[in-house]
């Protein structure tokens, strides 16, 4: 009786997850949602980040000498997933309550069905007779409970497992016209799973296998008053997960924002990487301006360093606010920082004699250049976040441990 109790509030769930698997399911426009890390803090200070790193994961040593970040999955006692938290815009899933109070209960259903050797036992018949290895459906479920438990490197066994069993149809077209979204999701939480690792090069690896297959919005998406109240700091117990709907609108913003998370740890450590900082700044332009307090941090650390060079600046940094801020920088007030953000001016610096006539072509580029830029101003942020994504894919991975 548990295990028909366990089988039919899993249902509901996936159901409102994914309503396209089931015939007759009133399901909602937005197609498929997908559970993933919450990245609503990662505008966070990053030394309050550290912080919290440094007491929930432990290093060891490896054989060869290199540091590895322990997991969840690989301390006892972790990864159970109490008191996680699952956040989901209401308006868009007004039946949330509900849906989640079945997901809860078919959770603890599972742990009791495999609490006692004879209940586990017997369920696993029932699965046998049921063949419920075949269910797409049901492999969804579970994916979804191993990920709120936080078991990630279990969560990815089971997402592969997931991908023998689809065959996405390339043509299916979703209720907006556009391009199905099925068939990443199965990435995105890939993505998301290796984030939770510390595997920041895989999570970027499948997060721009996903960005490839979209058409970024026409616009910026506007915030309801919900999704802007999140980013207020508040008490957490753990890390919180979030069910995102699996269209351009959604997705897109969640892969620049892990992709931020991936980046900022590795931009602001004492050690200098202005490539990663410079990604950090091209990423910080999304949601502007959330991330002012992290941009300011980075300005701040360029000027410690006395220079810095990224010479993808231009191609992808539109927002006035930065361009202000970069421009400020060449000025004797702003320390006249030495900039190399345009392409080969540091091969024109280090490998010519700098008589006074090529350094004033340099501030003569620069400023053009700058002013070129303002102009860019108007342009449609997701389309130039867009294209960072596909045209930098290599360097973006490469630069990444």
């Amino acid at each position: 009786m548990k295990a028909l109790t366990f089988v039919q509030d899993a249902f509901l769930y996936v159901s409102a997850v994914q309503p396209a698997l089931f015939q007759g399911v009133n399901g909602l426009n937005s197609g498929p949602w997908v559970l993933v890390e919450d990245l609503s803090s990662v505008y966070n200070d990053v030394e309050v980040e550290r912080g919290a790193v440094k007491h929930a994961h432990k290093k060891r040593k490896l054989a060869d000498g290199r540091e590895k970040t322990m997991s969840s999955d690989d301390e006892e006692g972790l990864g159970k997933g109490r008191g996680r938290h699952i956040l989901v815009n209401k308006t868009e899933m007004p039946t949330w309550s509900e849906i989640h109070e079945g997901f809860r209960t078919a959770k603890e259903s599972w742990a009791l069905l495999h609490s006692h050797d004879g209940l586990e036992t017997e369920f696993k018949k029932i699965c046998a007779s049921w063949k419920t290895d075949s269910w797409l459906w049901f492999r969804i479920f579970l994916t979804d409970m191993i990920i709120y438990q936080g078991q990630y490197r279990k969560a990815l066994s089971s997402l592969h497992q997931m991908a023998s069993m689809q065959h996405p149809q390339p043509g299916q077209q979703s209720p907006s016209g556009q391009a199905s979204l099925e068939q990443y999701r199965a990435l995105i939480q890939q993505a998301s799973c290796h984030y939770a690792l510390g595997e920041y090069r895989m999570a970027c690896d499948k997060l721009l296998d996903v960005v490839g297959g979209l058409v970024p919005p026409n616009q910026i998406p506007t915030k309801s008053s919900e999704d802007q109240g999140r980013f207020k700091p508040k008490a957490r117990k753990g890390n919180e997960l979030k069910l995102l709907p699996c269209t351009s609108k959604h997705v897109l913003p969640f892969c620049l924002q892990l992709m931020l998370a991936c980046f900022k740890l590795r931009a602001f450590t004492d050690s200098r990487d202005d490539l990663s900082l410079g990604h950090v700044v091209v990423l910080l332009q999304y949601d502007w301006p959330q991330g002012e307090m992290l941009f300011l941090k980075a300005i701040e650390k360029i000027c410690q360093q006395g220079s810095f060079q990224y010479e993808n600046f231009f191609n992808y940094v539109t927002n006035i606010d930065m361009l202000e801020e970069f421009a400020y920088l060449r000025t004797p007030e702003g320390g006249r920082i030495q900039l190399e953000l345009l392409p080969n001016q540091g091969m024109l610096i280090k490998h010519h004699t700098v008589t006074r006539g090529i350094t004033k072509g340099v501030k003569e580029d620069f400023r053009l250049a700058m002013e070129r830029q303002v102009s860019r101003c108007g342009e449609n942020l997701l389309s130039v976040l867009h294209r960072f994504c596909i045209n930098e894919k290599v360097i973006i991975i490469q630069s990444l441990p």
